[in-house]
């Protein structure tokens, strides 16, 4: 019995911490990580596309939702060694949520001095 309320308290513990951790850590960083692929590489190629936070938010959104190589910020070279993603199925909101905190991440902007 105590037993099976410890694990219940584990698994209740670990999905709030999963749900702590925001958008962008539970379905971005883990296939990123997964696949090898660069979180700072990606933003600073879709950003040299982009040029600035609300053209890269709405491309990369766009992106997410209909994935193909020609609207892909990474290269042909990349496609030789990746597949391409399959669409994101998150909500309008966490989209948004996980591409707020990608930029805040990685920006360069109010980082240099």
């Amino acid at each position: 019995m105590r037993t099976m309320r410890r694990m219940a308290v584990a698994t209740i513990l670990g999905l709030v911490m999963l749900h702590a951790q925001g958008s962008f850590d539970r379905n971005c960083v883990p296939c990123h990580r997964r696949e090898k692929v660069s979180l700072r590489k990606t933003f600073m190629n879709a950003l040299l596309i982009y040029s600035g936070e609300r053209n890269m938010k709405a491309g990369l959104r766009y992106f997410l939702r209909h994935p193909s190589k020609e609207t892909s910020a990474m290269g042909e070279e990349y496609f030789k060694t990746h597949r391409l993603k399959k669409p994101l199925k998150l909500s309008d909101k966490e989209l948004d949520e996980a591409l707020d905190t990608y930029w805040q991440r990685y920006k360069v902007v109010g980082k240099l001095e």
